[in-house]
C-alpha cells in the first residue's frame, strides 16, 4: 500500500527508488510492477536490504 501511494506522487516516466527490509518484496514488487504497468529497472540486495528502481508507467 505504501508503494502504491508513493508511486502516485511521481509523474509518468520518473523513477522511484525503493529500499525494503522484507524479503517478500523480491516477489511482491515485480508483481506490482507487472500488474500496474510500471517498469522494474533494477533490483538488488545491498547490505541486507532490497533496493528497487521502478519507472512509473501510464
Amino acid at each position: 500500500m505504501l508503494l502504491h501511494n508513493r508511486i502516485e506522487e511521481i509523474r509518468e516516466g520518473q523513477v522511484l527508488k525503493v529500499i525494503a527490509t522484507d524479503p517478500s518484496t523480491t516477489r511482491d514488487i515485480p508483481r506490482f510492477c507487472q500488474f500496474l504497468n510500471h517498469q522494474l529497472l533494477e533490483s538488488l540486495e545491498q547490505d541486507g536490504k532490497f533496493v528497487y528502481f521502478i519507472r512509473r508507467g501510464a
